[in-house]
């Protein structure tokens, strides 16, 4: 298997980074292009000329089998092992050891010292704190502090901190990078053509949170019936000649109401994967949408459309794909750069990829191959009035007569004579009101304790959608000690086979992955006299057998 030029030129860099200075380098090369097989080369070079030890780490199953079976083929002489509760496999001495970063971190002294760590998907390496990556690569480093790591990675940036090298990061420099026009010029890549829905919301009265839109008020706009029976007419509409289409919904809710739209009015059968969704017909769709069914599904019809929600952004392979549809906006230019990237592999069936984005995602983030994160020091401009919320202090624009983030009702500026439905509250104070509710929908995301420090522990906010515009939240204390994290580690080994995390980030990636088994349905505790209600009781479907790497039984 011979390289293509510019990956061993990316294999030339690194070696040459590696020879000339001390710290740890990033190779980015775009979706696409190649990384498994740069990465088996350093693997193998590293091995057979130089006697050393590899671990290749990466995040999902479909990137541990590909950077394995690439090793194998570019050197069959080199024993690659794999150590992964997802594959179920438990290997520890072999020269090259490929392995899910859930399985294996906090399993470093039980394993041989590494000469090399690669990363793959090295973005996801967190600048601070002890993330997974974070402390499984110190550990490596104190049982051999010569060892040195490589990152690969399609975006060298984070939403939430920026470019990923810097001096006092494991990784420190960027050696080498290609670009997606210079491939899809050599025909490495499949062109990219575009065009913006026109019937598509407008989201730029749309507040942000985490650095990312708020999920409820997206919710609002995107779910709207008529929009989406628009968009979904001009998408079927202007895919008519596309064999491969893949469609980014931004909700459960949102995703199945597409589906059932383009099914209804328009006759078009279309898969639905979630982090929720069984793995025997997650696997039975997505053979079906690459075209690559097995014997026993040779009589179903092929798949044309295929929609997710925050499933298929990595490590998922479809080189059929020759339309990506975003129906969902984002703040984040990787995820853009990731969701896009599905369809730049080339293949005999396409001449191009079309991409539809009904988010004004590009307008927003600039053309895909110059995508670079925001300059944080630049303020956005002061935005338009806004009131706060009693119940959960949310800051929203004042033309909201409800909460969009809690669903809580502000006070109208006159009161009617009389509502229409008489109220379920209690008449007297500490009546005590159960009520169960099933969850349409669940948010997640990081809330800090109004005006607390910034070194003060944050909460995974958790927001159940359990009727029209009626949210209920609670708080896991994943940061916190004592009796709080007891409670958030309770709540964690319900839900999840991955330990519970110490870093709310490293939560929320998780949670959003879809690795969290779903809440059917929640009782909720309301107190006549008392401020807040608060859930009691949930109802928990199994946790979640996804794609990602599993946390180890």
């Amino acid at each position: 298997m011979k390289l293509r030029n510019y990956q061993q030129s990316a294999v030339d860099a690194v070696y040459d980074h590696l020879r000339n200075r001390d710290d740890n380098p990033v190779a980015v090369l775009p979706t696409g292009a190649g990384k498994s097989l740069v990465l088996a080369k350093i693997a193998s070079d590293a091995v057979g000329q130089w006697s050393g030890r590899v671990l290749i780490l990466a995040h999902v199953k479909e990137l541990l089998e590909q950077n394995a079976d690439k090793v194998r083929r570019l050197c069959p002489d080199i024993k690659v092992g794999l150590y992964s509760a997802g594959l179920k496999k438990r290997d520890t001495n072999t020269p090259v050891l490929v392995a899910g970063i859930q399985s294996i971190y906090k399993r470093a002294c039980d394993i041989e010292p590494f000469d090399l760590i690669v990363v793959d998907e090295a973005h996801l390496i967190s600048k601070k704190g002890d993330g997974m990556y974070r402390q499984f690569l110190a550990d490596c480093k104190v049982i051999n502090p010569n060892v040195r790591v490589i990152g690969l990675t399609a975006t060298p940036f984070r939403l939430d901190s920026g470019m990923i090298c810097s001096p006092d990061h494991f990784l420190n420099s960027v050696c080498y990078e290609i670009g997606i026009k210079e491939l899809i010029r050599d025909g490495y890549l499949s062109p990219l053509v575009s065009k913006a829905g026109v019937n598509r919301a407008d989201f730029s009265g749309v507040h942000l949170r985490g650095g990312e839109f708020v999920s409820d008020e997206v919710e609002r706009l995107v779910g709207d019936d008529a929009l989406v029976s628009a968009a979904c007419a001009e998408m079927v509409e202007l895919t008519a000649d596309r064999r491969a289409v893949l469609i980014f919904a931004s909700s459960v809710a949102h995703g199945r109401k597409v589906v059932e739209t383009l099914r209804v009015k328009h006759g078009i059968e279309c898969g639905f994967v979630t982090g929720e969704t069984p793995a025997d017909e997650r696997d039975e769709l997505l053979a079906r949408f690459r075209g690559d069914a097995p014997t026993s599904l040779l009589e179903t019809e092929p798949l044309r459309f295929l929609c997710n929600v925050n499933v298929l952004t990595t490590g998922f392979d479809a080189p059929r794909v020759d339309c990506v549809v975003m129906l969902r906006p984002t703040m984040s230019p990787g995820l853009l750069y990731q969701c896009v990237g599905r369809g730049f592999r080339l293949h005999p069936d396409k001449q191009n990829c079309l991409v539809l984005d009904f988010g004004g995602n590009i307008e927003r983030h600039g053309p895909i191959d110059q995508i670079k994160p925001k300059d944080k020091s630049k303020r956005p401009d002061q935005g338009p009035p806004a009131k706060e919320c009693e119940k959960c202090h949310a800051l929203v624009a004042c033309g909201y007569a409800d909460c969009p983030q809690c669903g809580h009702p502000f006070p109208p500026p006159e009161r009617e004579p009389h509502e229409a439905q008489a109220s379920e509250a209690g008449v007297l104070s500490g009546e005590v009101t159960d009520t169960d509710y099933d969850v349409q929908d669940i948010i997640y995301r990081i809330h800090r304790k109004r005006d607390a420090d910034e070194d003060a522990p944050r909460c995974l906010r958790v927001d159940y959608m359990i009727g029209l515009d009626h949210w209920q939240s609670e708080f896991i204390c994943i940061e916190h000690s004592g009796y709080a994290r007891r409670k958030a580690e309770a709540w964690w080994s319900e839900r999840c086979l991955d330990p519970c995390p110490t870093e709310v980030e490293e939560a929320l990636d998780i949670a959003v992955a879809g690795l969290l088994a779903m809440t059917n349905s929640v009782t909720v505790r309301s107190v006549s006299g008392q401020r807040y209600d608060r859930i009691i009781k949930q109802k928990l479907a199994e946790i979640p057998n996804s794609s990602l790497e599993e946390a180890p039984f």
